[in-house]
Protein backbone atom coordinates (compact mmCIF):
# COMPACT_ATOMS: atom_id res chain seq x y z
CA UNK A 1 0.00 0.00 0.00
CA UNK A 2 2.90 2.76 0.67
CA UNK A 3 3.97 1.53 -2.47
CA UNK A 4 0.98 2.14 -4.67
CA UNK A 5 0.72 5.92 -2.60
CA UNK A 6 4.14 6.47 -3.68
CA UNK A 7 3.75 5.79 -7.22
CA UNK A 8 2.43 8.89 -9.55
CA UNK A 9 0.54 6.50 -11.58
CA UNK A 10 -1.14 4.44 -9.23
CA UNK A 11 -3.86 5.88 -6.56
CA UNK A 12 -4.98 3.47 -3.55
CA UNK A 13 -8.17 2.81 -2.83
CA UNK A 14 -8.76 1.12 0.59
CA UNK A 15 -11.51 -1.24 1.82
CA UNK A 16 -10.79 -2.24 5.63
CA UNK A 17 -13.11 -5.48 6.62
CA UNK A 18 -13.50 -8.17 9.19
CA UNK A 19 -11.30 -8.70 12.28
CA UNK A 20 -10.23 -5.06 11.68
CA UNK A 21 -13.94 -2.79 12.60
CA UNK A 22 -14.44 -5.50 15.66
CA UNK A 23 -13.70 -4.41 19.00
CA UNK A 24 -13.24 -7.96 20.12
CA UNK A 25 -10.45 -8.06 17.92
CA UNK A 26 -8.36 -4.99 18.88
CA UNK A 27 -10.48 -2.34 16.30
CA UNK A 28 -7.15 -2.78 14.48
CA UNK A 29 -8.70 -0.45 11.94
CA UNK A 30 -7.32 2.37 14.22
CA UNK A 31 -3.92 1.20 13.82
CA UNK A 32 -4.67 1.25 9.92
CA UNK A 33 -5.20 5.07 9.99
CA UNK A 34 -2.01 5.44 12.67
CA UNK A 35 0.05 3.87 10.05
CA UNK A 36 -0.93 7.22 7.39
CA UNK A 37 -3.89 5.28 5.74
CA UNK A 38 -6.71 6.92 4.67
CA UNK A 39 -9.92 4.20 5.02
CA UNK A 40 -11.96 4.95 1.96
CA UNK A 41 -14.72 2.54 2.93
CA UNK A 42 -15.76 -0.24 5.19
CA UNK A 43 -17.50 -3.59 4.79
CA UNK A 44 -19.17 -4.65 7.88
CA UNK A 45 -19.49 -8.36 7.49
CA UNK A 46 -18.61 -10.21 10.70
CA UNK A 47 -21.27 -11.52 12.75
CA UNK A 48 -20.31 -11.78 17.23
CA UNK A 49 -20.48 -15.23 17.11
CA UNK A 50 -17.57 -18.00 16.08
CA UNK A 51 -20.22 -21.00 15.17
CA UNK A 52 -20.17 -22.60 11.64
CA UNK A 53 -23.80 -21.05 10.72
CA UNK A 54 -22.51 -17.43 11.64
CA UNK A 55 -19.24 -17.99 9.74
CA UNK A 56 -20.80 -18.64 6.57
CA UNK A 57 -23.68 -16.18 7.10
CA UNK A 58 -20.45 -13.34 7.40
CA UNK A 59 -19.41 -14.67 4.43
CA UNK A 60 -22.87 -14.44 2.95
CA UNK A 61 -23.06 -10.15 4.53
CA UNK A 62 -19.38 -9.97 3.21
CA UNK A 63 -21.13 -10.85 -0.40
CA UNK A 64 -23.58 -8.30 -0.02
CA UNK A 65 -21.54 -5.52 1.36
CA UNK A 66 -18.67 -5.70 -1.38
CA UNK A 67 -21.83 -5.94 -4.03
CA UNK A 68 -23.25 -3.27 -2.47
CA UNK A 69 -20.03 -1.02 -2.58
CA UNK A 70 -19.07 -2.39 -6.08
CA UNK A 71 -22.18 -1.03 -7.49
CA UNK A 72 -21.81 2.50 -5.83
CA UNK A 73 -17.81 2.70 -7.16
CA UNK A 74 -15.93 0.03 -8.62
CA UNK A 75 -11.82 -0.08 -8.44
CA UNK A 76 -9.78 -1.04 -11.76
CA UNK A 77 -7.92 -4.03 -10.09
CA UNK A 78 -9.09 -5.29 -6.78
CA UNK A 79 -6.25 -6.52 -5.07
CA UNK A 80 -6.65 -9.39 -2.52
CA UNK A 81 -4.18 -11.02 0.08
CA UNK A 82 -4.40 -14.57 1.09
CA UNK A 83 -7.04 -17.23 2.37
CA UNK A 84 -9.15 -15.59 4.82
CA UNK A 85 -12.98 -15.75 4.23
CA UNK A 86 -13.66 -11.94 4.08
CA UNK A 87 -11.11 -11.62 1.02
CA UNK A 88 -13.47 -14.48 -0.60
CA UNK A 89 -16.45 -12.41 0.03
CA UNK A 90 -14.78 -9.19 -1.88
CA UNK A 91 -13.67 -11.37 -4.69
CA UNK A 92 -17.01 -13.16 -5.69
CA UNK A 93 -18.61 -9.87 -5.60
CA UNK A 94 -16.40 -8.47 -7.58
CA UNK A 95 -17.25 -11.39 -10.28
CA UNK A 96 -20.53 -10.09 -11.67
CA UNK A 97 -18.82 -6.72 -12.19
CA UNK A 98 -16.12 -7.34 -14.57
CA UNK A 99 -13.65 -6.57 -12.16
CA UNK A 100 -10.01 -7.86 -12.60
CA UNK A 101 -8.80 -9.03 -9.14
CA UNK A 102 -5.08 -9.74 -7.92
CA UNK A 103 -4.10 -12.00 -5.70
CA UNK A 104 -1.11 -12.44 -2.99
CA UNK A 105 -0.21 -15.97 -1.86
CA UNK A 106 -1.97 -18.23 -3.95
CA UNK A 107 -0.57 -21.40 -4.66
CA UNK A 108 0.01 -22.36 -0.78
CA UNK A 109 -1.05 -25.13 0.56
CA UNK A 110 -2.72 -25.76 4.55
CA UNK A 111 -4.15 -28.84 4.41
CA UNK A 112 -5.87 -28.13 8.08
CA UNK A 113 -7.90 -25.25 7.40
CA UNK A 114 -10.62 -24.43 5.06
CA UNK A 115 -8.40 -21.47 4.39
CA UNK A 116 -7.21 -24.06 1.87
CA UNK A 117 -10.59 -24.16 -0.35
CA UNK A 118 -10.82 -20.31 -0.18
CA UNK A 119 -7.37 -19.60 -1.71
CA UNK A 120 -7.87 -22.00 -4.51
CA UNK A 121 -11.04 -20.87 -5.11
CA UNK A 122 -9.64 -17.18 -5.01
CA UNK A 123 -6.96 -18.44 -7.68
CA UNK A 124 -9.92 -19.35 -9.96
CA UNK A 125 -11.80 -15.89 -8.80
CA UNK A 126 -8.24 -13.71 -9.80
CA UNK A 127 -6.96 -12.81 -13.01
CA UNK A 128 -3.48 -12.09 -12.08
CA UNK A 129 -1.17 -14.06 -9.21
CA UNK A 130 1.86 -12.41 -7.69
CA UNK A 131 3.37 -15.81 -5.17
CA UNK A 132 5.44 -16.75 -2.66
CA UNK A 133 7.79 -19.35 -4.26
CA UNK A 134 8.73 -21.06 -7.65
CA UNK A 135 6.70 -24.22 -5.78
CA UNK A 136 3.45 -22.40 -5.47
CA UNK A 137 3.54 -20.48 -9.65
CA UNK A 138 4.18 -24.40 -10.56
CA UNK A 139 1.35 -25.43 -8.43
CA UNK A 140 -1.20 -22.34 -10.42
CA UNK A 141 0.03 -23.32 -13.77
CA UNK A 142 -1.33 -26.48 -12.85
CA UNK A 143 -4.48 -25.33 -11.87
CA UNK A 144 -5.21 -24.54 -15.32
CA UNK A 145 -3.61 -20.99 -14.74
CA UNK A 146 -2.00 -19.19 -17.56
CA UNK A 147 1.90 -18.40 -16.88
CA UNK A 148 1.76 -14.58 -18.08
CA UNK A 149 -0.44 -14.28 -14.89
CA UNK A 150 1.67 -15.45 -12.52
CA UNK A 151 4.90 -13.21 -10.89
CA UNK A 152 7.02 -14.85 -8.24
CA UNK A 153 7.76 -12.13 -5.85
CA UNK A 154 8.51 -13.78 -2.11
CA UNK A 155 6.03 -12.93 0.64
CA UNK A 156 5.22 -8.97 1.22
CA UNK A 157 5.68 -9.41 4.80
CA UNK A 158 9.46 -10.02 4.40
CA UNK A 159 9.65 -5.78 2.88
CA UNK A 160 8.23 -4.88 6.77
CA UNK A 161 11.31 -6.94 7.71
CA UNK A 162 14.47 -5.29 5.73
CA UNK A 163 12.81 -1.66 6.63
CA UNK A 164 11.19 -1.28 9.75
CA UNK A 165 12.89 -0.30 13.20
CA UNK A 166 12.39 -2.60 15.69
CA UNK A 167 11.47 -1.62 19.07
CA UNK A 168 13.74 -1.79 21.76
CA UNK A 169 13.56 -4.46 24.68
CA UNK A 170 12.00 -1.66 26.77
CA UNK A 171 9.85 0.01 24.42
CA UNK A 172 8.37 -3.36 23.97
CA UNK A 173 8.21 -4.34 27.23
CA UNK A 174 6.63 -1.08 28.15
CA UNK A 175 3.92 -1.78 25.40
CA UNK A 176 2.76 -5.51 26.37
CA UNK A 177 3.28 -5.14 29.99
CA UNK A 178 5.80 -8.18 30.57
CA UNK A 179 9.32 -8.54 31.34
CA UNK A 180 11.74 -9.65 28.75
CA UNK A 181 14.49 -10.22 30.96
CA UNK A 182 14.54 -13.60 29.97
CA UNK A 183 13.61 -14.29 25.91
CA UNK A 184 10.01 -15.39 25.64
CA UNK A 185 7.83 -18.04 24.11
CA UNK A 186 5.60 -16.37 21.48
CA UNK A 187 2.66 -17.98 21.01
CA UNK A 188 -0.36 -18.15 18.46
CA UNK A 189 -3.17 -20.77 18.00
CA UNK A 190 -5.55 -20.35 15.78
CA UNK A 191 -8.46 -23.35 15.31
CA UNK A 192 -8.13 -25.67 13.35
CA UNK A 193 -11.10 -25.25 11.44
CA UNK A 194 -11.70 -28.27 9.52
CA UNK A 195 -10.87 -29.80 13.63
CA UNK A 196 -13.10 -27.52 15.27
CA UNK A 197 -14.58 -30.09 17.52
CA UNK A 198 -11.78 -30.51 19.27
CA UNK A 199 -10.70 -27.26 19.59
CA UNK A 200 -10.92 -26.87 23.22
CA UNK A 201 -8.65 -30.53 23.79
CA UNK A 202 -5.98 -28.88 21.88
CA UNK A 203 -5.85 -25.40 23.72
CA UNK A 204 -5.71 -27.59 26.88
CA UNK A 205 -3.24 -29.94 25.92
CA UNK A 206 -0.87 -26.65 24.72
CA UNK A 207 -1.68 -25.02 27.64
CA UNK A 208 -0.63 -28.10 29.80
CA UNK A 209 2.56 -28.12 27.97
CA UNK A 210 3.64 -24.82 28.53
CA UNK A 211 3.36 -25.06 32.38
CA UNK A 212 6.61 -26.85 32.11
CA UNK A 213 8.78 -23.74 30.72
CA UNK A 214 9.93 -21.14 33.55
CA UNK A 215 10.08 -18.58 30.79
CA UNK A 216 7.68 -15.57 30.02
CA UNK A 217 4.73 -16.36 27.96
CA UNK A 218 3.28 -13.79 25.21
CA UNK A 219 0.52 -15.22 23.58
CA UNK A 220 -1.69 -13.16 20.41
CA UNK A 221 -4.99 -13.79 20.23
CA UNK A 222 -6.97 -16.40 17.92
CA UNK A 223 -8.32 -15.54 14.51
CA UNK A 224 -12.49 -14.64 14.15
CA UNK A 225 -12.71 -18.23 13.17
CA UNK A 226 -14.84 -21.39 14.03
CA UNK A 227 -14.03 -21.74 17.76
CA UNK A 228 -12.03 -19.25 18.20
CA UNK A 229 -13.96 -17.80 21.54
CA UNK A 230 -13.10 -21.37 23.47
CA UNK A 231 -9.59 -20.69 22.50
CA UNK A 232 -9.79 -17.12 24.19
CA UNK A 233 -11.52 -17.82 27.18
CA UNK A 234 -8.64 -20.60 27.74
CA UNK A 235 -5.95 -17.59 27.19
CA UNK A 236 -7.42 -15.41 29.44
CA UNK A 237 -7.91 -17.40 32.51
CA UNK A 238 -4.13 -19.20 31.75
CA UNK A 239 -2.72 -15.76 31.65
CA UNK A 240 -4.81 -14.56 34.95
CA UNK A 241 -2.97 -16.46 37.03
CA UNK A 242 0.16 -15.91 35.74
CA UNK A 243 2.12 -13.06 36.08
CA UNK A 244 4.82 -13.82 33.39
CA UNK A 245 2.36 -14.35 30.98
CA UNK A 246 0.44 -11.63 28.94
CA UNK A 247 -2.22 -12.05 26.11
CA UNK A 248 -2.27 -8.82 23.42
CA UNK A 249 -5.29 -8.53 20.90
CA UNK A 250 -3.18 -6.98 18.45
CA UNK A 251 0.73 -6.18 18.34
CA UNK A 252 0.79 -4.25 15.59
CA UNK A 253 3.57 -5.35 12.89
CA UNK A 254 6.55 -3.44 14.07
CA UNK A 255 5.62 -4.85 17.85
CA UNK A 256 5.20 -8.26 16.63
CA UNK A 257 8.62 -7.90 14.56
CA UNK A 258 10.33 -7.16 17.48
CA UNK A 259 8.90 -9.36 19.88
CA UNK A 260 10.01 -12.34 16.84
CA UNK A 261 13.82 -10.53 17.02
CA UNK A 262 14.03 -11.44 20.86
CA UNK A 263 12.04 -14.57 21.30
CA UNK A 264 13.37 -17.96 22.82
CA UNK A 265 10.97 -19.80 20.36
CA UNK A 266 7.17 -19.31 18.53
CA UNK A 267 4.83 -21.81 19.89
CA UNK A 268 1.16 -22.36 17.83
CA UNK A 269 0.02 -22.71 14.07
CA UNK A 270 0.53 -19.19 12.61
CA UNK A 271 1.71 -19.13 9.19
CA UNK A 272 4.04 -16.29 10.50
CA UNK A 273 6.18 -19.40 12.13
CA UNK A 274 6.20 -20.37 8.40
CA UNK A 275 6.71 -17.38 6.84
CA UNK A 276 8.48 -14.66 8.58
CA UNK A 277 10.00 -16.30 11.26
CA UNK A 278 13.34 -17.61 9.21
CA UNK A 279 14.16 -14.51 8.59
CA UNK A 280 14.67 -13.93 12.60
CA UNK A 281 16.24 -17.41 12.84
CA UNK A 282 13.42 -17.92 15.17
CA UNK A 283 12.83 -21.36 16.19
CA UNK A 284 9.39 -22.57 15.74
CA UNK A 285 6.87 -25.28 16.93
CA UNK A 286 4.31 -25.59 14.55
CA UNK A 287 1.18 -27.93 16.41
CA UNK A 288 -0.75 -30.21 14.15
CA UNK A 289 -2.50 -29.80 10.58
CA UNK A 290 -3.06 -26.53 10.27
CA UNK A 291 -0.05 -25.14 8.35
CA UNK A 292 -0.09 -28.78 7.10
CA UNK A 293 1.27 -28.75 3.01
CA UNK A 294 3.40 -25.35 3.29
CA UNK A 295 6.75 -24.81 2.13
CA UNK A 296 9.19 -25.01 5.43
CA UNK A 297 12.42 -23.76 6.44
CA UNK A 298 14.83 -25.19 8.60
CA UNK A 299 13.42 -23.51 11.65
CA UNK A 300 10.32 -25.48 12.12
CA UNK A 301 10.05 -28.05 14.32
CA UNK A 302 6.26 -30.07 13.74
CA UNK A 303 4.63 -31.87 16.51
CA UNK A 304 1.54 -33.54 17.09
CA UNK A 305 -1.23 -31.77 19.12
CA UNK A 306 -0.80 -33.66 22.67
CA UNK A 307 1.45 -32.23 25.48
CA UNK A 308 4.45 -34.72 25.52
CA UNK A 309 5.00 -33.41 21.48
CA UNK A 310 4.87 -30.31 22.28
CA UNK A 311 7.25 -30.11 25.19
CA UNK A 312 9.48 -32.23 23.87
CA UNK A 313 9.31 -29.39 20.62
CA UNK A 314 9.63 -26.48 22.88
CA UNK A 315 12.68 -28.34 24.35
CA UNK A 316 14.50 -28.39 21.18
CA UNK A 317 13.45 -25.28 20.00
CA UNK A 318 15.26 -23.19 22.60
CA UNK A 319 18.51 -25.63 22.73
CA UNK A 320 21.28 -23.20 21.79
CA UNK A 321 22.82 -26.29 19.88
CA UNK A 322 19.43 -26.21 17.13
CA UNK A 323 19.44 -22.28 17.21
CA UNK A 324 22.67 -22.15 15.74
CA UNK A 325 22.15 -24.53 12.89
CA UNK A 326 19.61 -21.31 11.85
CA UNK A 327 22.66 -19.24 11.20
CA UNK A 328 23.20 -17.85 8.03
CA UNK A 329 20.26 -19.66 6.20
CA UNK A 330 17.72 -18.00 3.53
CA UNK A 331 14.27 -17.40 3.97
CA UNK A 332 12.95 -19.83 1.35
CA UNK A 333 10.09 -17.06 0.96
CA UNK A 334 12.32 -14.20 -0.94
CA UNK A 335 14.33 -11.43 0.23
CA UNK A 336 11.52 -8.42 0.57
CA UNK A 337 11.52 -6.91 -2.58
CA UNK A 338 8.24 -7.89 -3.58
CA UNK A 339 5.96 -4.76 -3.26
CA UNK A 340 8.00 -3.04 -5.85
CA UNK A 341 7.78 -5.93 -8.03
CA UNK A 342 3.56 -6.23 -7.62
CA UNK A 343 3.53 -2.09 -7.91
CA UNK A 344 5.58 -3.03 -11.59
CA UNK A 345 3.20 -5.47 -12.62
CA UNK A 346 0.14 -3.07 -11.62
CA UNK A 347 1.27 -0.24 -13.72
CA UNK A 348 2.33 -1.99 -17.06
CA UNK A 349 -1.01 -5.01 -17.10
CA UNK A 350 -3.18 -4.10 -19.79
CA UNK A 351 -6.78 -3.83 -18.48
CA UNK A 352 -9.14 -5.02 -20.83
CA UNK A 353 -10.54 -8.54 -22.46
CA UNK A 354 -7.34 -10.27 -22.24
CA UNK A 355 -6.98 -9.86 -18.81
CA UNK A 356 -10.77 -10.74 -17.94
CA UNK A 357 -11.05 -13.58 -20.12
CA UNK A 358 -8.99 -16.45 -18.79
CA UNK A 359 -7.97 -19.11 -20.67
CA UNK A 360 -7.67 -23.21 -19.50
CA UNK A 361 -3.78 -23.64 -19.68
CA UNK A 362 -3.03 -27.42 -20.18
CA UNK A 363 0.29 -27.79 -17.77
Amino acid sequence: MNAIKADDELKLWLIVTGMHLSLEFGLTIGAIEDDGFTVDERVEMLLSSDTPEAIAKSMGLGTIGFGQLFGRKRPDVLVVLGDRFEMHAAAVAALPFKIPVAHLHGGEITEGAIDDALRHSMTKLSHLHFVATEEYARRLIQMGEEPWRVTVCGALSLDNIRSMRLLTRDELEHKIGVCLEKPPLMVTFHPVTLEYERTEWQIDELLHALQSFNLPVVFSMPNADTSGRIISEKLRSFVSARPTACLVESLGTQAYFSLMSVAAAMVGNSSSGILEAPSFELPVVNIGNRQQGRTRAGNVIDVDYDSASIVAGIQKAIDSKFRSTLRGRPNPFGSGQAAAMIVRSLKEVELGSRLLTKKFHNA
